[in-house]
């Protein structure tokens, strides 16, 4: 094992991964340590997700002599385990799927990973407890009884929050979390993300919206072509000529209130 690897969120040296037959990440090497907040920045179909899921287990790199990854020190995990210590933030509400379930059915079937619950799934007084107090601290207890189908974008990301933060984890990875929202959903989010960062969870965001990017994360990634291109802290490469080399178009960038907005 790396010295101090135990401590680190990820640790991935010379790693791939193929989607079917395309290679989305190709030779990644990456380092995050546990309470490092990060932000993962590159085009459309770039790998971004791929990353994500790799850091998951959902997708499994190449075995080759030369390659190496663990999550939390661990090359191999229960799934199940694994999920308990790392929550996602989807941005899609429609995992919830088309039939009426309320916000509180929502964060509890976390526990479960599952698509609300079911009547075969066992829900403890503990649980219920646990999921009413997320909902509570995320100023969202009123929700608890509304169905998800009937809420806001922000409502119902909201929801998607606490459903990632029911079982406690030490990290947390929102994906794409701005998308659908409007300019007050937006910022309703970003100020849930600061608390949650503020609080001692690790954040970990995947964005191409540079005013997602929190004044807590100070260090990002440019992801692009299945490779890490860029890897340094934020007031270095969130720059106009660092941006148009990443997406390929003419910007220009400014800083207000140290968040960083991109034209």
């Amino acid at each position: 094992m790396v010295g101090g690897e135990e401590n680190s969120l990820v640790v991935f040296r010379n790693v791939s991964v193929y989607r079917g037959s395309t290679l989305a990440l190709d030779r990644i090497d990456l380092r995050i340590e546990q309470g490092e907040h990060l932000a993962i920045l590159g085009p459309n179909g770039s790998g971004k997700s791929t990353l994500v899921k790799a850091i998951f287990q959902e997708c499994y790199p190449l075995a080759t002599d030369d390659s190496h990854f663990s999550v939390f020190g661990r090359q191999r995990w229960n799934l199940a385990e694994l999920r308990s210590k790392l929550g996602v933030v989807s941005n899609d509400p429609g995992l919830f799927g088309s039939r009426p379930i309320t916000g509180l059915e929502a964060v509890l079937s976390g526990f479960f990973s599952s698509i609300g619950l079911w009547p075969h799934l066992e829900v403890s007084p503990w649980m219920r407890h646990r999921a009413e107090d997320v909902l509570h601290l995320l100023e969202a207890g009123h929700l608890a009884d509304r169905c998800v189908s009937e809420m806001s974008s922000g409502e119902a990301r909201r929801i998607l929050v606490a459903r990632a933060l029911v079982h406690d984890p030490c990290t947390l990875v929102f994906d794409e979390p701005s998308n659908s929202l409007d300019l007050f959903a937006q910022d309703e989010l970003r100020q849930i993300m600061r608390h949650l960062a503020g609080k001692g969870i690790t954040i970990l965001l995947v964005t191409h919206h540079l005013p997602d990017i929190i004044p807590e994360i100070k260090r990002v990634i440019f992801v692009k072509g299945g490779k890490i291109t860029q890897d340094g802290p934020k007031d270095h490469l969130l720059t106009a000529s660092h941006l148009r080399e990443l997406f390929q178009v003419d910007l220009e960038v400014t800083t207000r209130n140290q968040f960083y907005h991109a034209w």
